[in-house]
């Protein structure tokens, strides 16, 4: 069982450590692995991130203990315009189902904001394609690098 957290600045510090994990980060490997991020970057990042509302979402998620142990967001992709969903659990909650809980979650949070679609790009190979298929994400296109999903969250109609 998750809930999610809205983060307050000075909880930043659980992002900066997931960022840095390499465990956790192995997924983005292809695109250099573990991702800085400083305390210097926190005040900018959070204004849009957390407190901008609008075209980005972010929450920790956090298990039965209210211990963090991943995050959850989606942003506006500002060249293509579309929704782009991101959930990364620490390596070592991983199968335990936790991810598939929040990004079920995540996709519930996008409907009531309005969001009619979110996708992700998931790097070929990547084991979390089979989770996002198994939460009714489809295949949009695919290259040799990645796999476009996408997810219908309700009709543009309503």
């Amino acid at each position: 069982m998750i809930n999610f957290h809205i983060p307050a600045i000075d909880e930043l510090g659980f992002r900066e450590a997931l960022m840095a994990d390499p465990e956790t980060m192995s997924y983005n490997d292809h695109w250099g692995g573990t991702i800085p991020f400083p305390k210097e970057r926190w005040e900018s990042w959070y204004s849009e991130w957390v407190a901008g509302g609008g075209d980005c979402f972010y929450r920790y998620i956090v298990d039965e203990n209210n211990a963090f142990i991943g995050e959850a967001a989606y942003h506006r992709d500002s060249e293509t315009g579309i929704v782009l969903a991101d959930v990364i659990v620490l390596a070592k909650y991983r199968g335990r189902g936790l991810g598939r809980e929040a990004l079920i979650r995540l996709c519930e949070c996008a409907k009531e904001r309005g969001i009619d679609v979110i996708y992700d790009n998931i790097a070929i190979g990547n084991g979390a394609i089979k989770l996002f298929l198994e939460c009714g994400f489809e295949e949009e296109y695919r290259t040799d690098e990645i796999i476009m999903l996408r997810k219908v969250l309700r009709s543009p109609e309503g």
